[in-house]
């Protein structure tokens, strides 16, 4: 009996499995039939460029949709700096002040109180730069504040990344300044990377191989105003704002906006060149002064932005390749998105500024400049909207656009590469009215350089 269910099970099991069989072959082929052949993807178009080219006289070469108002981008960081120029001078320093609000017992090399930082908008502050405040403090006998670090809101340190990063509270950015600043001033809170960066500024410091000893019992925070009374400890002044503009420019760097804040916003910024080139009300818009965001101008006025720069520039003893990134010469976005322009005979024949929105407008790259030529100089804006997912492909017309431009006028005529652009620290200083500081010479300013791994 045992026998004959095993077999009348065995016999039903395979039915079962026969059953499944079935139903499945059957949904394979309702599936087969139901399956469309995939539809033929046609390839993107190449993407359409506008553009506009002048010589430095205003004599039109060539032009297709010149004025048709485009997003300019970061090319917006031209009129920034021609802006700054004009209204700050190319020699500026930003000076930052330290300040005690307490008494210093130098016998134990202490300051009895808080440590204040009143600042005067330097758009370059950076953690080599609050290196050589730790130096000057240590020269004052200066190693442990029984209080807090307490900044005002014209305090900035290190990187924001424009207005897009940047903390919209006052009160809540500057307490983000304050604990940057309070980790570059301690010693026992670097890390690997920090130490190395000491190792380079500490000749430039003046400190020698020695690593100062420093500590801040309280938290960083901020006011402002900074409380009072207060006693000077020490002053740090920035490079030249010419300096600061060129590196910025180089790595199309949005923190420029902190440059347009002493002089303004982005309307600001549209007024003024609108007034200064007697245009019509509206024809400019600018929302940053950094080239984030919705802004408006013509490739014609683009052009016509980089003759009164170039100009400028002359007039205040410049070369533009001081301000702007040249081919082959400068590291940066002309460099990483315009390759075969550093190359060969190409090689400082084009000094300009990149611009790249990824989705505002729906994508735009922007490359604009002066090429020069066997034939003379040609001042060219080209732009491709609507670049959003084929930001290289745009970036590709772009270069073909210039080297055809060069190529056409007898080909290029490069002259020598700007002498290159000098370490953030090459003429920052810092000082106090307490020990005299030897003036380092020419010499050892220049061997100032930059520091692994930072920013320029």
């Amino acid at each position: 009996m045992q026998g004959l269910g095993s077999s009348k099970i065995g016999r039903v099991a395979l039915v079962l499995a026969l059953a499944v069989l079935v139903a499945v072959g059957g949904a394979d082929a309702a599936t087969k039939k139901k399956r469309k052949p995939a539809k033929k993807v046609a390839p993107k178009p190449p993407p359409v460029a506008v553009w506009h080219v002048e010589s430095p006289e205003g004599n039109v070469l060539d032009s297709r949709q010149g004025d048709l108002a485009v997003n300019p981008a970061s090319v917006t960081k031209v009129a920034t700096t021609l802006w700054a120029l004009e209204t700050l001078g190319p020699d500026r320093r930003f000076e930052t002040r330290f300040l005690a609000r307490g008494t210093v017992d130098r016998s134990t090399g202490t300051l009895h109180g808080d440590l204040l930082v009143e600042g005067g908008g330097d758009p370059d502050f950076h953690l080599e730069n609050a290196m050589l405040v730790l130096a000057e403090l240590d020269r004052l006998g200066i190693r442990r504040v029984t209080g807090d670090l307490i900044v005002d809101h014209a305090f900035w340190m290190g990187w924001e990344g424009g207005s897009e990063g940047r903390q919209p509270d006052p009160q809540a950015r500057a307490a983000l300044m304050g604990q940057r600043l309070k980790s570059a001033l301690q010693p026992r809170a670097w890390n690997k990377w920090t130490r190395s960066v000491w190792q380079q500024t500490a000749p430039a410091a003046g400190a020698g191989g020695r690593t100062p000893v420093f500590t801040i019992a309280g938290p960083a925070r901020a006011a402002d105003p900074l409380p009072e009374p207060t006693t000077l400890l020490a002053v740090h002044r920035s490079r030249p704002l010419v300096q600061t503009l060129r590196a910025f420019n180089n790595h199309s760097n949005n923190d420029i906006e902190r440059i347009g804040d002493h002089m303004g916003g982005g309307a600001d910024l549209a007024a003024w060149l609108t007034e200064r080139w007697q245009l019509e009300p509206g024809t400019l818009r600018f929302e940053t002064t950094s080239g984030l965001g919705v802004n408006r101008i013509s490739s014609r006025l683009i052009v016509h932005l980089l003759r009164d720069l170039s100009f400028t520039a002359e007039r205040l003893g410049l070369q533009l390749e001081q301000l702007l990134p040249t081919s082959g010469c400068d590291a940066g976005t002309v460099a990483a998105f315009f390759p075969r322009l550093g190359t060969g005979p190409y090689i400082a024949s084009v000094t300009g500024k990149t611009g790249t929105l990824i989705t505002t407008d729906n994508g735009v790259s922007v490359f604009a400049g002066i090429a020069r030529t066997a034939e003379g100089e040609q001042i060219f804006a080209v732009v491709v909207p609507n670049a959003r997912g084929r930001l290289r492909a745009a970036r590709r017309v772009e270069e073909d656009f210039v080297l055809r431009l060069v190529d056409r006028l007898g080909g290029p005529e490069a002259r020598a590469c700007a002498a290159p652009l000098p370490g953030r620290l090459a003429m920052a200083e810092v000082e106090n009215p307490f020990v005299p500081r030897p003036r380092v010479t020419p010499a050892e300013a220049a061997g100032r350089g930059g520091v692994p791994g930072g920013a320029p």
